[in-house]
């Protein structure tokens, strides 16, 4: 799918004849293919393809945007011209020759189409199996294999021609468990970015396993005491700390619009000097990574926030223009049907040099968690609830018994500059983000984290600092 370059640039010409600041052309080819497994068997197989393009052009910095289906040449020029046509016009802005950029290197080495349906559905049948019969009051099991494998190329008025193969892979099991009063929920995913080797040596037993061990033990414990203590969070935990605490509040667009916490404070202190927050598409394997961001810039490691001090904000070509600084190439879509916005990659706190079993023995009492869930952040303020899936309490400097129920409440900000712990491990974990109703892949990281006073929800039996 490479459409001829003088195709590009006439279309690209007419997108800016009116004027513009920027104009481009997004083509996307769609492959995915999906298999569920629920109640006793396979639940659903299905396949579609998806084909169009995208145009844009960004005048006086309002952006008009459309979408077709119908890649013909007459179309494009048709949609193209439609765009110029809107108001305020202005003199016709030159177009560069389009440079065609080099190849990336994350690669897909073992496409997915090729390998035999029953060898993916194997997977999720004994996922499914081994839940249900992991305890008698597992009443909902689901195993889901999702791959595609996109074809895309971007122009812009900048000149850039880039081309990219991107597949992706994910595995999950989602277990529900009830003794009648309550009802707990395990989920784990795995997955990445690359071909089938994504899956290459994995256990979907495994997999089963951790989500109904982790709905079993919730529907066990007893609930999680209430109060300000002390928190550790596990590398396991998930990176849902340093994605919705941090990571929304540094994408331009809402740090421009005055609607992050973060907002005109580059060079200031954020964050306690133990914390440097990083967000890099670049990591072979990790969900969020990319060669090319949907802008046709390279993807490129880029430094947060060093020692507690805001360096950069994430950053796509619309918002480096207004601010007047390099863009970063976190400008991405959802598909040709959207227009690019800044969005985070994979986000990290990096390593500290503290021993993730010393964390834990420095607490006399508090909380150990080892899953996060989902969660809600005011990017205004930097207020956040957070759900724990999988806690424990720490008593004597040691994991105790787990708890179920839990919730951590706090400003991202004050938590980031109270945490006095880092630990020298590092666990990802991966998802869908959703942001002006697109969901793009991301991952996320963290080390494992000491938090000396934080809230903690649960029943109200109060908590002591540890």
């Amino acid at each position: 799918m490479t459409p001829d370059p003088a195709l590009l640039e006439k279309i690209l010409k007419v997108l800016l004849s009116s004027g513009g600041e920027l104009a481009d052309i997004f083509f996307e080819d769609t492959v995915s293919r999906v298999l569920e497994a629920e109640g006793e068997g396979m639940e659903r197989v299905s396949s579609g393809r998806e084909r169009g393009a995208g145009l844009r052009v960004v005048r006086n910095g309002v952006t008009r945007f459309a979408a077709t289906v119908d890649l013909s040449p007459e179309t494009l020029l048709e949609l193209a011209r439609y765009l110029a046509a809107g108001p305020d016009p202005g003199d016709a802005v030159s177009v560069p020759d389009l440079v065609k950029q080099p190849s990336g290197r994350l690669a897909m080495l073992e496409d997915p189409s090729l390998l035999l349906l029953k060898t993916k559905g194997r997977m999720v049948l004994t996922a499914l199996h081994t839940a249900r019969k992991f305890d008698r009051r597992i009443v909902q099991a689901r195993s889901i294999y999702r791959e595609t494998v996109s074809r895309i190329v971007v122009a812009n008025s900048l000149g850039i021609l880039a081309e990219d193969t991107r597949a992706h892979g994910i595995f999950m099991v989602q277990v529900v468990a009830s003794d009648g009063e309550h009802l707990q929920v395990g989920y784990e995913p795995r997955g990445g970015i690359g071909g089938f080797e994504v899956f290459r040596g994995l256990d979907p037993e495994e997999i089963s396993l951790v989500a109904a061990g982790r709905a079993i033990s919730s529907l066990d414990a007893p609930e999680a005491p209430s109060g300000r203590m002390t928190v550790v969070l596990s590398s396991e935990a998930g990176g849902t700390m340093v994605h919705e605490a941090v990571g929304h509040g540094l994408e331009a667009d809402l740090s421009d619009q005055g609607l992050s916490v973060y907002s005109d404070m580059l060079g200031e202190q954020v964050a306690g000097p133990l914390i440097t927050v990083v967000d890099d598409p670049t990591i072979p394997g990790r969900r969020g990574s990319y060669n090319i961001d949907d802008e046709g810039l390279p993807g490129e490691r880029k430094v947060l926030v060093e020692n507690g001090v805001l360096k950069t904000y994430m950053n796509d070509l619309s918002t480096a223009r207004r601010a007047g600084v390099p863009p970063t190439g976190n400008g991405r879509r959802e598909s040709y049907r959207h227009w690019p916005i800044p969005r985070m990659s994979n986000t990290i706190i990096l390593p500290g040099k503290d021993e993730p079993d010393a964390i834990v023995r420095s607490v006399d009492r508090g909380l150990f968690v080892k899953k996060m869930g989902g969660g809600q952040v005011n990017t205004v303020t930097g207020d956040f609830v957070f759900e724990v899936s999988e806690g424990y309490l720490i008593e004597g400097g040691m994991v105790a018994e787990p708890v179920r129920g839990a919730t951590l409440a706090g400003n991202g900000p004050e938590v980031l500059k109270s945490v006095d712990m880092v630990g020298s491990d590092l666990g990802f974990g991966l998802g869908t983000c959703g942001k002006e109703g697109q969901g793009v892949p991301v991952g996320d990281a963290q080390p494992t984290l000491r938090i000396p006073d934080i809230v903690v929800g649960g029943r109200d039996s109060g908590g002591t600092s540890g």
